[in-house]
């Protein structure tokens, strides 16, 4: 599934195209995507122009002048291409949803296995939508810190990798990307998520380390263009390159990157989903 640095790098790429611009029209070639969409879908799009596209979590935001805003959740296999960057002779079928736009752009959304969703909300329900509403703080906003994190996770019983993962404490992290900023922060997934927080409630150098590494590792990928193990391509249709430059994820058994570590990188399963870690230097 797509994590926040795929989707921010797709807003990058779409931003030029769509912002300032009108949407001519809306072809919906099929409706029924994670739920199907609205009747007056096309409708409240179709003459709009796009005032800006913004991002929260997992979701592109597009603000349209009638305080309309048109919702997108890429999925797990979702893409939203420049019609231009389509490759010739490709399969059509799963283009579920085309925006033609003025001066004769297209944005094609393309989601084989119809994960996806959007949804046009008013402007001032946005944040009382069920999709948004219990969203936590964004991991590259200021609201995210130490001591926010800290205050999450205060006795929280879980692990500190399904911490990171729910949305409720941290908006926009998925399974990559908790990976990757454990082991720089060299803490084990597995550790309570509790001991971030001492004993007074404030931040431990624990919950410092890791904010730090989930902030630096957020900022590389969106550099690199995001992640492409499968699906991921960004609004150009180039993939992205940060999967070269993993430190754990997908290197079972492979030699552990931390300068001085002799330690081998290891999988595990929490909650259905694989963990790697080193448990030589992640504790």
């Amino acid at each position: 599934m797509p994590e926040l640095p795929e989707v921010e790098t797709v807003r990058r790429g779409l931003q030029p195209a769509l912002e300032g611009t009108t949407i001519v029209s809306v072809e919906v070639r099929r409706g029924d995507l994670r739920f199907p969409l609205q009747h007056d879908f096309v409708s409240r799009l179709t003459g709009q122009r796009v005032v800006s596209l913004s991002r929260r979590a997992k979701y592109l935001l597009a603000d349209l002048a009638s305080q309309d805003v048109l919702v997108i959740h890429l999925g797990m296999s979702g893409s939203l291409r420049l019609g231009a960057a389509l490759p010739q002779g490709r399969d059509e079928k799963h283009d579920h949803v085309r925006f033609l736009l003025k001066g004769g752009a297209m944005i094609v959304f393309n989601d084989p296995r119809r994960f996806g969703a959007m949804k046009v909300i008013s402007r001032s329900r946005l944040p009382h939508d069920p999709m948004l509403a219990d969203l936590g703080p964004e991991p590259l906003g200021n609201a995210f810190d130490a001591a926010s994190l800290a205050q999450a996770c205060a006795g929280k019983k879980t692990s500190l990798k399904a911490a990171l993962l729910d949305q409720h404490v941290v908006a926009g992290l998925g399974n990559i990307y908790v990976c990757e900023a454990l082991a720089r922060a060299h803490l084990a997934p597995q550790r309570q998520a509790a001991g971030l927080a001492l004993r007074d409630g404030k931040p431990s150098a624990a919950a410092r380390r890791l904010v730090e590494a989930i902030r630096a590792v957020l900022l590389e990928a969106i550099a690199a263009g995001g992640s492409s193990l499968r699906d991921h391509r960004q609004a150009s249709g180039e993939p992205g390159w940060f999967q070269h430059r993993f430190t754990v994820y997908g290197r079972e058994g492979e030699p552990c990157l931390t300068p001085g570590c002799r330690g081998r990188v290891s999988r595990m399963v929490q909650n259905g989903r694989s963990s790697f870690w080193c448990a030589t230097c992640q504790k």
